[in-house]
């Protein structure tokens, strides 16, 4: 069974959506987003767990037209991940369609959207997401992190990773080679990398202990040296960082 994410600025048109999936047998469960930014913070949540985990979603029903973030904008973030969910095309545009089966929609429907028309359009995402291949699930591996660059999957060892600064919904990972954008929050990975030493010194930073060249006091405020980049360390986590920091020398 499908489990559905339907994306629609106007609410009559998301809330008729919504009924008549949830009506389909064939969709588990369905949730709705009135934008496409929602939605694709949904959607981040939803790959970051994979697609047998619990917030995972197979298929996307999406508007075209909608207020900054458009559907055709949203769809070609999609097309960037290494297992993106199914999208199907509602609008009441026939313009776009082109557009739109070059993004590799599963279907494009027309509003007003009619029961069989749907029916069709969930028919068609099912039988494809239960023939595509199936990809192995392994364990993450704790010592290393993937990065998608280009296209390409990359794996950068959490060891050689000075800091991370916060974007949002995502998290930038510096090393002595460059930077990376990862579809993660840094709350996770504060949780995530405590044990391996990474300690939050601000809400826009993590730091990891190992690369602190210096700890420096000027006026009251408080920063770090790291990797050759002064970083501001929060009164709220000052004290913390300097008690983590003289223990490490003294141990």
């Amino acid at each position: 069974m499908l489990r559905a994410l339907a994306v629609d600025d106007e609410r009559p048109s998301l809330e008729e959506l919504l009924y008549l999936l949830n009506a389909d047998p064939r969709v588990s469960s369905v949730e709705g987003a009135s934008d496409a930014t929602v939605a694709l913070r949904r959607i981040n949540r939803a790959l970051e767990c994979g697609p047998g985990g619990p917030e995972a979603i197979d298929v996307v029903f999406l508007d075209i037209h909608m207020p900054g973030l458009d559907g055709l904008d949203l769809a070609r973030l999609l097309t960037g991940f290494a297992q993106p969910p199914l999208v199907v095309f509602v609008t009441a545009h026939e313009g776009f369609a082109v557009q739109a089966f070059d993004l590799k929609a599963v279907d494009y429907v027309l509003k007003p959207v009619r029961r069989e028309r749907l029916a069709e359009a969930v028919r068609r995402a099912t039988q494809l997401r239960d023939t595509a291949p199936l990809i192995p699930v392994h364990e993450p591996d704790p010592d290393h992190i993937s990065v998608e660059l280009g296209g390409v999957t990359r794996f950068v060892a959490v060891e050689d990773i000075t800091h991370v600064e916060a974007h949002g919904d995502y998290a930038r990972l510096h090393t002595a080679q460059g930077s990376h954008l990862v579809r993660i929050p840094l709350s996770t990975l504060e949780e995530r990398w405590r044990s391996r030493g990474f300690v939050r010194i601000h809400r826009r930073h993590l730091v990891a202990l190992r690369h602190i060249g210096e700890l420096r006091l000027d006026a009251g405020t408080v920063s770090v040296l790291v990797a050759s980049v002064e970083l501001q360390v929060s009164r709220r986590h000052a004290r913390e960082l300097r008690d983590l920091l003289l223990r490490r020398t003294t141990s």
